[in-house]
């Protein structure tokens, strides 16, 4: 690889781009909802509740190493914290 080459090409040569940006964003997401319930004073149990789901999904959602993440999760966890567009 020549020197000047940024890290997205490495990461695309090697075939794992798609993967490791999947990851990050998963973990700077699950950051952010954690720090949200935190402000919020909002148990796991209750975050659940408002998102119409199970404690074992929102651990899922929660998980920074399980990418499975949907769109309706993400809006759900969205709409149970109170941010915008999340309806």
């Amino acid at each position: 690889m020549p020197i000047g080459s940024n890290f997205d090409d490495f990461l695309k040569e090697e075939g794992i781009y798609e993967t490791v940006t999947a990851s990050a964003m998963k973990k700077v997401l699950a950051l952010q909802i954690e720090e949200a319930m935190n402000a919020q004073q909002l148990t796991k149990t209750e975050m659940a509740k408002r998102m119409h789901t199970s404690r074992a999904a929102l651990n899922r959602l929660l998980d920074d190493s399980d990418t499975s993440l949907t769109l309706t999760t993400l809006a759900s966890a969205a709409a149970a914290l109170g941010r915008a567009g999340a309806d």
